[in-house]
Formats: structure tokens, C-alpha cells, sequence
């Protein structure tokens, strides 16, 4: 195996590397507003759920050499934002997003993407997106350079055709996912597994030298 140190790393090689083991990554694609009213968009891919009650995203932000980027700024400032997960038909636009672009330049502008009104929080959304999460912040970690945004969700508002008795069909979601560098994958095959066996009396079934099904073993 080959070993590496971290502190033996110049740079960002840490980043890259990380990037490129810990795959493959959901996309929160995030929209903010600013204090004085200027609409910002971009992706984030360390990103997961903290909690499920209440519910609570977390999105964990870098700084920039110059400070905070545009998305931690205005979360700071209104303390809202909106999650997006996007589709497959807005790749293209999901990762242009995620060009360095002045403050007061709308990336949604820019890239043709119309957005729309919120229902509980004041960034818009993203008109096109099948889910969207309005989040209203709820705690900010620091770890090292970056900082862990956690929002409680406020509202969930999903696609029609995805949701029905309060499961998501992920086919038909099609999500994408982060790779190393900029590379991205989609959702490709999707294996169920049959749930596992719970210990039941002193002897699990396992013990008890029954055969598991895949997945049984820890």
C-alpha cells in the first residue's frame, strides 16, 4: 500500500485527494441572497444530512484566499439559503455555476436559469431543479480552513413525480454526483439488498450457523 502523510502534501493536495477518494459525493446545489439583494448560486459537493428531526442539512464551505466565498458571506449575513439537488439535464449548468465570479453577478442570470420565489425563506430557488430545501441556519462549525454550515430544513418541495408516500423514486430523480477533479457520475445501477437479519434471543442467526444473505455480516 502507499503511504502518504498528510503533512507531506504541498498545497491543495490534501483537497484533490480527499476529492478523490471520497466518492461519489451528493451535490448541494446552494442559492443565497445577500444583504443588499444579489441572488448567488453554486455547488458544493461535501454535503450530507446532520439530522432527521428536525430535519438538518449540513454543508461544509472553504475559504478563499481573500475571505469568505459569496454562498458563506450571505448565509452569515441572512442566515437563509436554499439546498437544490439536481438532475442530470442541469449538469451543465450546475457546474458552470461553480465559477469565481464577482459578488454582484447573479450565476442564475448568467447562465439563463430561471429562478423562482420561495415559499418560507428570501433566496429563490432554482425554477428547474426537481427538489428543493429551504433551510434557515441553525450552527456554524469551523473545521480548519473551512466552516460547516448546518441548516434546519423549512420546507421540502419535490417534483410531483418523484414523491409518493413519502419516498423519493431516485430513477426517476437522476441525480448526478461529484468525483475527483471535474468529473461527475450519474446515478447508474441500483442494487437492493434484502434488509438485515436483527439478533433475535442469545444467539443471532448467523451464530446459530445459518447461511447470511449478502449484507448480513458486520
Amino acid at each position: 500500500m502507499q503511504e502518504i502523510r498528510p503533512a507531506d502534501l504541498p498545497g491543495e493536495a490534501a483537497y484533490k485527494l480527499l476529492c478523490a477518494v471520497v466518492v461519489p459525493r451528493p451535490i448541494a446545489w446552494v442559492s443565497t441572497r445577500s444583504a443588499s439583494g444579489c441572488s448567488n448560486l453554486a455547488p458544493f459537493s461535501c454535503f450530507t444530512f446532520v439530522s432527521h428531526r428536525p430535519p438538518m442539512l449540513g454543508v461544509s464551505i472553504g475559504r478563499r484566499q481573500d475571505g469568505f466565498k459569496d454562498t458563506a458571506r450571505n448565509i452569515h449575513e441572512t442566515r437563509e439559503f436554499v439546498v437544490h439537488i439536481g438532475d442530470e439535464t442541469l449538469l451543465d449548468a450546475l457546474h458552470s455555476s461553480g465559477a469565481v465570479l464577482p459578488p454582484e453577478i447573479s450565476e442564475a442570470d448568467l447562465l439563463g436559469l430561471e429562478l423562482a420565489p420561495s415559499r418560507l425563506v428570501a433566496p429563490l430557488r432554482v425554477a428547474r431543479a426537481p427538489i428543493a430545501m429551504e433551510c434557515r441556519l441553525h450552527k456554524v462549525v469551523d473545521f480548519g480552513v473551512n466552516q460547516f454550515f448546518v441548516g434546519e430544513v423549512l420546507l421540502f418541495l419535490i417534483r410531483e413525480d418523484l414523491a409518493a408516500n413519502g419516498k423519493v423514486d431516485a430513477r426517476r430523480l437522476r441525480p448526478i454526483a461529484r468525483l475527483g477533479g471535474p468529473n461527475y457520475s450519474t446515478l447508474g445501477e441500483i442494487i437492493a439488498m434484502t434488509p438485515q437479519l436483527e439478533q433475535s434471543g442469545p444467539q443471532s442467526a448467523v451464530s446459530r450457523g445459518q447461511t447470511p444473505t449478502p449484507g448480513d455480516t458486520r
